[in-house]
């Protein structure tokens, strides 16, 4: 493991997107013409489907109790009865898209977040599934997952899905302390953790991934590694190991706890050291953006190869045409744009019920965007790009300056014909991205808000 100096992380340790989309959401229009999406959808359907496949995931907002440290969109209920309704109008908004398809869709990548997916009882997400599955096709190589919370993820949960053909699953630890696990309000023994994975082995899953979160309050380097060796012992395939994104400014359940709690930046820095040192030490390889797994898993063979992709739902193995996201606040990516759906159930309600697509705000890429996002993409997910002689020029007045300075700390090495990270700039895959935002790099009264890199 190359060593990594402490004055170099506290340098890069800057508010930073995660780089799931480019542009980033913050720079995304306020409102989206229906027709125009539409027409968008319809170009790129036609231009994929046959051949790509597309990527099709669905949130599932509800939980039974709030964990103070999560930043997505959730409905807090114990009320169950809210799942048929719920999934009437998912059905409702897939039938609008199916309106706009020429041909059956190809899914080759389909997955359950949320939310808690294990919210909904497995006849219900059976239902759901079936009806959706009954009006496609899926690609003969096809990754189906689901992430499951190990209090509620029942052994009827994991055989119902995987008999659906979910071959990929994952389970949120985030931390194995009870006092950590007190102050988040996610109380979750670690035998659930462990029966879990187990039912799942049993079953025949093909990857099991945890996820853990570094920098939550009452975090310390005992409490880390205690979490990370008890992660560990089960062997999962892949570890998400997410650095907690402090935004209180949009999740209010942040500010529940005492932000003195949290670890200072240089024991966050000290947290995702030791994480890291722990996964390289028994075998886990580094895939980039937080994410590690083992030299067998179908992830790891994939980037190796040169073709791994990421999309709004992390890393993925399958390079599909298109995301098209159902639900409150999915997100759908057609290529040459993006769109989010309304944010409140009542109003995602309201708009699927009247027959429109829910979507509400979003943006449409100029050829410069499509130029950006892919030398981001390719940097995320191989590390390395290769300069168009056509970009030069706008290279020369954004991204130059700062590509010369990562190269002076050793981040990478480049020239007017490309770039590559080196071994230490592995770990800084994010600050290297940066590099192709030129909407953020243009951006020079941005007070836009996002969480560390680190």
């Amino acid at each position: 493991m190359i060593p990594i100096d402490t004055t170099l992380l506290n340098k890069y340790n800057v508010p930073i997107p995660r780089y799931t989309s480019y542009p980033t959401v913050p720079y995304w229009d306020n409102e989206i013409n229906e027709d125009h999406w539409k027409s968008a959808f319809r170009l790129r359907f036609e231009e994929c489907n046959d051949s790509q496949g597309i990527s099709l995931y669905i949130h599932l907002p509800f939980c039974e109790s709030m964990c103070t440290f999560c930043g997505c969109n959730k409905r807090i209920t114990t009320n169950h009865k809210v799942e048929d309704e719920y999934i009437e109008v998912l059905l409702q908004e897939w039938q609008l898209y199916l309106n706009q398809m020429n041909s059956k869709p190809l899914i080759r990548e389909f997955h359950l977040g949320g939310g808690t997916p294990t919210f909904f009882s497995p006849e219900n997400l059976q239902r759901l599934i079936q009806q959706i599955l009954s009006d496609s096709q899926v690609a003969e190589e096809h990754e189906f997952s689901f992430e499951g919370h190990p209090n509620n993820t029942t052994y009827a949960h994991l055989k119902t899905l995987f008999d659906l053909g979910f071959n990929r699953v994952s389970f949120g630890m985030q931390d194995s302390n009870p006092e950590v696990q007190q102050v988040i309000n996610r109380i979750q023994p670690q035998e659930n953790v462990q029966q879990v994975v187990q039912w799942a082995r049993e079953i025949g899953y093909e990857s099991v991934n945890i996820d853990l979160v570094y920098g939550l309050p009452l975090q310390t380097i005992e409490r880390i590694e205690k979490t990370i060796q008890d992660a560990i012992s089960l062997r999962p395939d892949r570890i998400a190991f997410y650095s907690y994104a402090h935004v209180p400014w949009t999740s209010r359940g942040q500010r529940l706890f005492d932000e003195n709690d949290l670890p200072s930046a240089s024991e966050k820095l000290a947290l995702y050291r030791l994480g890291r040192s722990l996964f390289l030490a028994q075998g886990y390889q580094d895939i980039g953006m937080d994410h590690f797994a083992l030299p067998d898993d179908l992830m790891y063979k994939i980037k190796e190869q040169g073709t791994l992709h990421r999309n709004f739902m992390g890393y993925t193995v399958q390079q599909t045409g298109m995301v098209l996201g159902l639900g409150v606040s999915s997100i759908s990516d057609v290529f040459y744009g993006f769109a989010q759906n309304k944010k409140t159930i009542h109003d995602y309600y309201e708009e699927v019920k009247q027959g429109k697509l829910a979507v509400f705000k979003g943006y449409f890429l100029t050829e410069t965007d499509q130029v950006m996002r892919q030398y981001i993409l390719d940097i995320a997910c191989n590390g390395k790009t290769q300069f168009r002689p056509e970009d030069i020029s706008t290279l020369e007045l954004y991204s130059f300056p700062y590509l010369a300075e990562l190269e002076e700390d050793g981040l990478i090495e480049w020239d007017f014909q490309g770039l590559s990270l080196t071994s230490l700039g592995a770990n800084f895959v994010r600050n290297v991205c940066k590099a192709f935002d030129i909407k953020l790099l243009s951006d020079e009264h941005a007070t836009l808000k996002f969480s560390q890199a680190v």
